[in-house]
């Protein structure tokens, strides 16, 4: 059967050492970190037995910009915020039924840093009317992120920091030990809900400092000098 129109390419990320990494899904957390969670005005567990469920959406595969690429103020908003984040590749398959966490790091194949760009306006007036705030997530351009570390050469996870400067300025900080939920759980109870494949991308939720970006904004986002990425609010 005869394609009606050219199929669109597959968004890749570059994977350091060579090669890329065929992006099928992007998984997003909410509420991750417990800082993050009180300056939006929801509440933030105590402790790991209150967290409850975590909270997931979704962006388009090709919502990612990769490369340092200039980044493309969004239409239909007044309120771009940045959020970083901690991305996780998956690289196989999970197995069929609910994934034990134990299992579930050998899943994950490289990590890198990202934003999880945020129409704050639009998000904010789907919430405040119990609507689902798709618009305010899932929009052109709204993943930007760095190129792709192996996981042998990240090292310990929990003893990582993310940071976002914008201008120069300090804007994000945050230490990957407080993660409400870590990788393998996320993995786990993203697996209670959907089939996870190689080629996933799960963005892990962003520390507290959340804010706007304005045309002209230059941001620089790392993970301690593991993997960095840049770009400018065009």
């Amino acid at each position: 059967m005869t394609d009606l129109f050219p199929a669109p390419p597959v968004p890749r990320v570059p994977v350091r050492g060579g090669g890329t990494f065929p992006v099928r899904r992007i998984f997003c957390v909410g509420r991750n970190f417990a800082d993050h969670a009180r300056e939006m005005g929801a509440a933030a567990p105590a402790s790991k037995t209150e967290r409850g469920q975590p909270v997931f959406f979704h962006k388009p595969a090709d919502a990612l910009v990769t490369g340092n690429a200039d980044v493309p103020y969004p239409p239909g908003t007044q309120d771009l915020h940045h959020e970083v984040e901690l991305v996780a590749a998956l690289g196989q398959d999970a197995p069929a039924g609910e994934l034990d966490p134990a299992r579930a790091q050998a899943l994950v194949v490289a990590y890198g840093v990202g934003l999880d760009l945020t129409r704050r306006d639009l998000q904010g007036a789907a919430k405040a009317k119990g609507l689902p705030w798709d618009t305010g997530k899932g929009f052109d351009h709204s993943a930007p992120i760095s190129d792709l570390v192996p996981v042998a050469d990240v090292g310990d996870l929990a003893a990582l920091t993310l940071t976002l400067a914008v201008n120069d300025h300090v804007r994000q900080h945050g230490a990957l030990s407080d993660l409400i939920w870590d990788v393998p759980e996320i993995l786990h109870e993203l697996s209670r809900l959907y089939a996870l494949k190689a080629g996933d991308l799960v963005f892990m939720g962003t520390p507290a400092g959340v804010g706007p970006l304005v045309a002209g904004d230059r941001f620089a986002a790392s993970l301690d000098g593991v993997v960095e990425m840049r770009g400018t609010i065009v």
